[in-house]
C-alpha cells in the first residue's frame, strides 16, 4: 500500500461505534462505566468462568491484537487493560527482529504494534502502519518535549541517529519528519536509555559517567564472558560504541555509518568472535537474565527490566552509565494500516489507556519512563518517584513489577535523574541509510 493511499484512508476518521467511550482521566474506570461494563458481564459470568476470559464484554465483542516484544507485552498490563477497557486483548510477544519482520510483511496480522523508534522507517516505508490522529489522543498536550523536540531540557544534546522527533510527524508529501502536522507515525509512550549490565561480584563497580565505558564489552579481560543483544539496529550500536571507546576505530557519524565503516567494524568483531570473545547473543529479556544468572556471562548488553529482575534475585548486577553516553530508545505504538472501524476505535482506547496513569506507574517499577509522567506520579510512592525519576536515594526498599525487592534503601539510580540520563544520549536506535548492508553484515557476523 502506498502512503498516499494510507493518508487518504486515515485522514477520514472512521465513525466511532455507539459504545466507544473516552478514557481521558481514567486511572480507574468511572462508576457509570463500571456499571456499563459489569452489568452485562454478570449475565454471562458462567461463560466467562468456563472460557477463562474474565473480562467478557458481550455488547462489544472486540479482540484487539497487539504485536510487540516482551518489554511492554506483559501479562499484568494485558489483564489491567482488559479490566479497565472491557474488551479482549491478545498479546503476541516476539524477539525484536521477528516482530519487525512480521509487522512489515503482514499488517493484517495485528491492530497495534509496539516496539522501538528504529522500526518506524521500515514499517512506514512498507505501508504496514498508518498515521495516528493526534486529536484522538486525549493527553497529547501532556507529552513532554523529549519526543516533540528531541531534548528533555533546552540544553540537552539530542544524540546521533533517529531522535524520535525526526520521525514523529506525517509530512504533507507522505514522508516522516519534525514539522508539526495533525498526524503522527507513533504514539509516544515508554522510553529509556540503554547500556550494559555487569556482575559487580566479578567486575569492580565503576563510577557513572567517569569510568564506566562501552569499551568494557570488548575488553580482553572479559573474553568468553560477554553477550550482545541479537538485534541489528540495537546490537550494532552497542558494538560500534564499544569499538570507538576502545580506540579501535572512529566514526564520522555513529548514527549514520558508511559501508566502509561497517566493513571495518565487522572485521574487528569477526576477529573477536573467532577468538572466543562472545559467549552468546540474546533475543529477549528473559534470555539475557538467564545468561547472567547462570554465570554464562559477566557483562552484556542489557535492558532495564533484566537488571531489575536480577537484582530482585540478589544477583549484584550494575547498569552502567557510560562516559561516552547512552544508547537511547523510544517506544512506539503504531496503528496497522489494515485496522479500521470498531477495531480502530478499540486501538485508540488502548493507546489512550497507556497514557492514563496506571501503565506509566507500572513500567516505572522496572526502570522505564512514560511520556506524560506527572499523570503517573500520584500512583507512585514518594520513594518510588525519587528513585526512578528524580535521581534521589530511596529511604525504603522498592519492589519491581514481579513483587520482589529490586532496590535497597539508600540506593540511587544509576545515571541519576530522568533529565540527567536523557542529557547523555550518544546515539538513538536507528535505521541508517546503510540499513540493508548493515543487516547483511550483522547476520554474517552472527552466523560465522
Amino acid at each position: 500500500m502506498k502512503h498516499s493511499q494510507i493518508r487518504s484512508a486515515s485522514s477520514t476518521t472512521s465513525e466511532p461505534s455507539s459504545t466507544t467511550e473516552n478514557t481521558s482521566d481514567a486511572i480507574a474506570i468511572s462508576t457509570s462505566r463500571r456499571r456499563f461494563i459489569t452489568q452485562p458481564a454478570r449475565t454471562c459470568a458462567a461463560v466467562a468462568i468456563a472460557s477463562k476470559a474474565p473480562y467478557v464484554f458481550a455488547r462489544n465483542p472486540i479482540k484487539l491484537r497487539v504485536l510487540g516484544t516482551h518489554v511492554t507485552l506483559q501479562e499484568e498490563l494485558r489483564q489491567q487493560a482488559m479490566k479497565d477497557l472491557g474488551f479482549e486483548i491478545t498479546f503476541e510477544p516476539k524477539g525484536s527482529a521477528a516482530v519487525l519482520q512480521k509487522a512489515s510483511m503482514y499488517p493484517e496480522s495485528f491492530d497495534l504494534y509496539e516496539q522501538w523508534s528504529n522500526s518506524i522507517n521500515v514499517l512506514w516505508n512498507s505501508g504496514s502502519i498508518k498515521g495516528i490522529q493526534k486529536e484522538r489522543i486525549e493527553h497529547w498536550n501532556e507529552i513532554n518535549p523529549l519526543t516533540k523536540t528531541g531534548r528533555i531540557t533546552p540544553h540537552a544534546k539530542i544524540g546521533a541517529g533517529d531522535a524520535p522527533h525526526k520521525i514523529l510527524h506525517v509530512q504533507s508529501d507522505g514522508s516522516l519528519g519534525p514539522k508539526i502536522s495533525p498526524q503522527v507515525s507513533f504514539l509516544p509512550y515508554v522510553h529509556n536509555v540503554d547500556s550494559f549490565g555487569y556482575n559487580t561480584a566479578v567486575i569492580p563497580k565503576g563510577e557513572a559517567y567517569k569510568t564506566e565505558s562501552w569499551g568494557w564489552l570488548l575488553d580482553e579481560q572479559h573474553r568468553g564472558k560477554v553477550a550482545v543483544v541479537n538485534a541489528p539496529t540495537i546490537g550494532l550500536f552497542d558494538m560500534a560504541l564499544a569499538a570507538q571507546a576502545q580506540g579501535l576505530m572512529r566514526f564520522n557519524d555513529i548514527g549514520n555509518m558508511s559501508d566502509n565503516e561497517l566493513d571495518t567494524l565487522f572485521a574487528l568483531l569477526d576477529e573477536k568472535k573467532q577468538q572466543g570473545h562472545f559467549n552468546g547473543f540474546w533475543t529477549s529479556v528473559p534470555e539475557s537474565v538467564k545468561f547472567m544468572k547462570s554465570g554464562r556471562v559477566v557483562i552484556e548488553s542489557m535492558f532495564s527490566p533484566a537488571v531489575a529482575s536480577l537484582n530482585g534475585q540478589n544477583i549484584p548486577v550494575a547498569y552502567a552509565a557510560p562516559k561516552e553516553g547512552y544508547r537511547g530508545w523510544h517506544g512506539v505504538m503504531c496503528l496497522s494500516s489494515a485496522t479500521t472501524g470498531r477495531q480502530e476505535d478499540a486501538a485508540y482506547e488502548y493507546m489512550n489507556w497507556w497514557l492514563s496513569g496506571w501503565p506509566g506507574a507500572f513500567i516505572a517499577r522496572q526502570g522505564y519512563y512514560i511520556s506524560n509522567a506527572e499523570r503517573s506520579r500520584e500512583l507512585l510512592s514518594p520513594d518510588e518517584w525519587d528513585y526512578w525519576y528524580a535521581g534521589k536515594a530511596t529511604a525504603s526498599a522498592l519492589k519491581g513489577t514481579d513483587g520482589k525487592v529490586s532496590v535497597q534503601p539508600g540506593n540511587i539510580r544509576s545515571g541519576g535523574s530522568y533529565e540527567t540520563r536523557f542529557s547523555h544520549v550518544a546515539v538513538w536506535n536507528s535505521v541508517m541509510p546503510s540499513y540493508d548492508y548493515s543487516l547483511q553484515k550483522w547476520y554474517e557476523f552472527i552466523s560465522s
